[in-house]
């Protein structure tokens, strides 16, 4: 990036943090998300870091309280900074140099989705909304987990402003976790390990036993659940075609097939209670396939580096990212669905005059329900497109 270009988005970092009102305590997920900056709670307790526009390699400056960095809105007018980041943990001394003389008190359980990671997103292929709209189908498993299967009320939802989404769960009972219980809480939302075997239990019935699904809560109650919708179409169908649709799962003939539709026509309410013994092999084979079925689409790909770390750096909502120009926003948790990353995030401050850029990289770009398609050279664009361009090393800033 070259020193006009820096020297260009420095200032107009700035000019954006000019705009914003400083608010010490949060006044709510869905207020004031376009112009009010409010910090985490107990910010005065926090590590902060930042990314300045410098030359060269990538220097972070950490180790930082609020004490040293001044009222969190004059700083960033003042240092304008590239990316700024507080700690998920809470400390006694924030701004010790030395993480062990921090005093480590507590730190929130945070996930991170990074849509250009998931599996089935190939970033050389696949467009910048169509990754972001992979990672939001990934933040609903999330938020589904997390509140259905383990309770948890003190949840907020960000858009980082560049590849993905964080969500921060500050529920009193977690935050004292340490790395091998959080990474526990990583495998169950992973899906790993979850297989047949771990979703059920064995029972006594009169002098035999018998295999049940574990279907109060967790993955055992989301696998029962689909056995139960298959086990209802199946019902409905004629028995030939309620056979062909048995046959679609691997591990299941002709033999099998007929076996399990004989079990959920004559015994249904055994399946209905969690009995999975009834249709022998054949039901047991189906259940493990729906396991696998149940997991690869409700489990939710979390980067467990960033949960699992106690002293680990995250984006401020309500800053800039130095790598799109696009707002961390929070979304209120009524409002996911609605939620548009190429359009929301725009700041207000690049809206309504257009700039002269140098492409270097051209192609497509899709912001505020626009597509551009830009050549090499000078192009004059909406600034909100040529921030993101040069934020992104795409283009650098036209020559006056």
């Amino acid at each position: 990036m070259e020193e006009r270009t820096r020297a260009y988005l420095r200032g107009r970092f700035r000019d954006h943090y000019r705009r914003k009102t400083w608010s010490s305590e949060p006044s709510g997920e869905a207020r004031g998300r376009r112009t009010e900056l409010t910090p985490p709670p107990d910010h005065e307790a926090r590590e902060w870091g930042y990314i300045p526009w410098t030359a060269g390699p990538t220097t972070m400056v950490r180790h930082q309280s609020l004490l040293e960095l001044g009222e969190l809105g004059d700083f960033l007018r003042r240092e304008r900074p590239r990316h700024v980041y507080f700690s998920a943990g809470r400390y006694d001394d924030p701004g010790a140099d030395d993480m062990d003389a921090k005093g480590w008190r507590d730190s929130d359980l945070v996930f991170d989705i990074d849509a250009d990671h998931l599996s089935g997103v190939d970033p050389q292929r696949d467009s910048y909304a169509e990754m972001l709209a992979a990672g939001k189908d990934e933040v609903r498993n999330l938020l589904d987990l997390l509140e259905g299967d383990f309770g948890f009320e003190e949840l907020t939802v960000v858009f980082s402003g560049g590849r993905g989404y964080h969500v921060h769960v500050r529920d009193e009972g977690v935050r004292e976790l340490d790395r091998d219980e959080r990474r526990e809480i990583v495998d169950y939302i992973r899906g790993e390990g979850i297989d047949r075997d771990a979703i059920q239990r064995t029972e006594m019935g009169g002098t035999a036993t018998r295999r049940v699904l574990e279907t109060e809560g967790g993955w055992g109650q989301r696998v029962h659940r689909e056995l139960l919708a298959l086990a209802d179409q199946l019902l409905e169908l004629p028995e030939d075609d309620a056979l062909d649709r048995l046959k679609e799962f691997d591990g299941i003939g002709d033999g099998r097939a007929k076996t399990i539709l004989g079990a959920v026509s004559e015994d249904y309410e055994k399946l209905e209670s969690g009995n999975i013994e009834r249709g022998g092999q054949g039901i047991r084979e189906l259940t493990k396939v729906m396991t696998q079925k149940v997991v690869a689409e409700e489990s939710a790909a979390i980067d467990e580096p960033v949960t699992t770390d106690l002293r680990r750096l995250i984006r401020l909502p309500g800053s800039l990212h130095g790598g799109t120009g696009l707002e961390v926003t929070r979304i209120p948790r009524d409002e996911i669905d609605a939620f548009d990353p190429l359009s929301d995030p725009v700041p207000e401050t690049f809206e309504g005059h257009d700039v002269t850029v140098e492409v270097n990289e051209p192609g497509p770009v899709e912001l505020r329900d626009e597509s551009f398609t830009l050549p090499d050279g000078d192009v004059s664009v909406p600034e909100y497109v040529a921030v993101f361009l040069m934020a992104r090393g795409r283009a650098e800033k036209g020559k006056e």
